[in-house]
C-alpha cells in the first residue's frame, strides 16, 4: 500500500520525488523491483484507446455507412470553417469511437501499402455473425478482399474494403 501512494504522488506532487525515488532505490537494493513493475502496471490500467481517426472525402456517406451496417451512433457534426475542416465521432456498443474526418485540400488515398495502419477491426461476437455480415455487406457491392477464413494465428475473419477502400476486418 505504501508503494501505490508513493508511487501515485510521482503523478500528482511534483514535491514527493525525492521521497518516491529513495523507497524505490531502497525496493531495487531489495531486490524488489517487480513490485514498482506491478504498481506501475495497476495505475495505468484504465489506459484506453479513445478513439482513432480517419480522413474520408465524403463525409455523410461515410458516417451512413458505420451507422448501417455497425449500428454506430453519430455524434454533433463538428465544422471549422476557417480550417476547411468537420468531422463526426462514431460511437460503438462497445464505448469505441471513431471519428470520420475531412478537409478539402485532402484529397488522395493512398494507391499502395504504406507503413502506418493497415485497417480497423470489428468484433462482431461470433463466427456466424461474421459470415452473415460478409454476405450482407457482399450482396450489397462492398468488395471482399478475403474469407471469411481461419487466418495462420487462429483468427476467424474477413475483410472488405468500405465505401472509400479502407480495410475493414470483421473477426468474433
Amino acid at each position: 500500500m505504501d508503494l501505490m501512494i508513493l508511487i501515485k504522488c510521482t503523478y500528482d506532487e511534483q514535491s514527493n520525488i525525492q521521497q518516491v525515488h529513495t523507497y524505490l532505490n531502497g525496493l531495487q537494493s531489495l531486490g524488489l523491483d517487480f513490485l514498482l513493475r506491478v504498481a506501475i502496471r495497476r495505475e495505468r490500467k484504465n489506459m484506453k484507446i479513445e478513439h482513432v481517426a480517419i480522413w474520408v472525402k465524403d463525409l455523410e456517406k461515410m458516417k451512413t455507412f458505420y451507422e448501417t451496417y455497425f449500428q454506430a451512433v453519430a455524434g454533433e457534426k463538428y465544422h471549422n470553417e476557417k480550417k476547411g475542416f468537420e468531422s463526426y465521432f462514431l460511437t460503438f456498443d462497445t464505448s469505441a469511437r471513431l471519428e470520420i474526418m475531412r478537409r478539402a485540400d485532402i484529397e488522395q488515398s493512398a494507391s499502395v501499402e504504406l507503413l502506418g495502419w493497415a485497417h480497423i477491426a470489428l468484433s462482431l461476437g461470433s463466427k456466424e455473425l461474421v459470415d452473415q455480415m460478409t454476405a450482407r455487406l457482399k450482396k450489397d457491392g462492398y468488395p471482399l478482399v478475403n474469407g471469411p477464413r481461419v487466418t495462420g494465428d487462429g483468427y476467424y475473419e474477413s475483410v472488405f474494403e468500405d465505401p472509400e477502400g479502407n480495410l475493414i476486418e470483421l473477426t468474433v
